[in-house]
């Protein structure tokens, strides 16, 4: 009994227990000496499972604390770019809605250049009419003068006319004094003519007076027309100078425009992309957060085995 006790009972009964306790996690028990009987071949089969089991424990421990603390840094990476995504997105919104207002501010800008370019032409326009109304009164003006130079000449001509007119009675009443009798109703007439031919040289000396004093006014006036015209040319040259200088504003404003709408398309693809990676970022927060607690379960299934390096178990060894 004493040898069947030492040889079959005491290592099946050693072979149990260490089966208990490598079923109860623990992988630390010793290595014991074993015979070559099926019973000591069972025994060293059951400490090199042991061992297996250790290694085996070992390298998941050492994945899961990996796995844990990669996830970890990842999810704190994921954390930190979140947050910085989220800014991100806010700024590129917020310049956003700025690239708007700036838009429809060049917008605006452009139609206003437009409306001042339209409103330069007309009064290009209408200088240009003032213009050649001023020269077409500077004309009227010339014509004017010279048809009073030839009235002038004409009154003159009338003076000269009633200056002989005045002698030729003069001399028809002196004639009448000589007749007479006879000659006294030919000295009256003689006298009528001579007051007719004085009256109508005071007449025509009053014309010239009021002619030279039109004629004064007219040269004066065309002048100061001619000035004005010089002055209409000037504004007119201004005005059309103006003019393109709007054109060339208007042309650069439309330029402008397009410019600040393909930079607003752009930052609105830029913030659509944003949004886009904020939720794949947030996507890969949870796979990250995921993975962790997969790591966590793992690394509580692991820690029920106790191994020869460490009694720790893996949850106090995160802590």
């Amino acid at each position: 009994f004493m040898v069947l006790r030492r040889t079959v009972i005491q290592p099946l009964q050693q072979s149990a227990s260490r089966i208990e306790r490598i079923a109860a996690g623990d992988l630390t028990m010793a290595d014991e000496p074993t015979g070559r009987s099926e019973i000591g071949r069972l025994s060293h089969h059951l400490q090199q499972m042991q061992h297996a089991l250790q290694q085996t424990v070992g390298a998941v421990r050492q994945g899961a604390e990996e796995i844990y603390r990669g996830t970890s840094e990842i999810t704190a990476g994921n954390t930190d770019l979140s947050s910085r995504t989220e800014q991100q997105a806010a700024a590129i919104e917020q310049t956003a809605a700025s690239m708007e207002q700036l838009t429809a501010t060049v917008k605006q800008n452009a139609d206003n250049a437009h409306h001042a370019s339209k409103l330069a032409e007309d009064a290009s326009g209408k200088a240009s009419r003032g213009g050649q109304m001023v020269s077409g009164v500077v004309q009227t003006m010339g014509n004017i003068s010279t048809s009073s130079k030839k009235i002038s000449e004409i009154t003159a001509v009338i003076n000269s006319i009633a200056f002989q007119t005045n002698i030729l009675a003069l001399n028809a009443a002196v004639e009448a004094a000589r007749a007479g009798e006879q000659g006294r109703g030919f000295a009256v007439v003689a006298s009528e003519v001579r007051t007719l031919a004085s009256r109508s040289a005071q007449a025509a000396k009053e014309i010239e007076g009021l002619i030279g004093a039109s004629v004064s006014l007219i040269e004066q006036g065309s002048e100061e027309v001619i000035a004005a015209g010089s002055t209409m040319n000037e504004i007119v040259d201004a005005v059309k100078r103006v003019t393109d200088i709007m054109l060339d504003i208007a042309a650069a404003s439309d330029e402008q425009s397009r410019g600040i709408v393909q930079v607003s398309q752009a930052i609105s693809e830029m913030d659509r992309v944003t949004q886009q990676n904020a939720s794949l970022v947030e996507e890969a927060s949870a796979a990250a957060a995921s993975l962790e607690e997969q790591a966590a379960r793992l690394t509580q299934a692991v820690d029920a085995f106790r191994l020869h390096d460490t009694g720790a178990t893996m949850r106090s060894s995160f802590l």
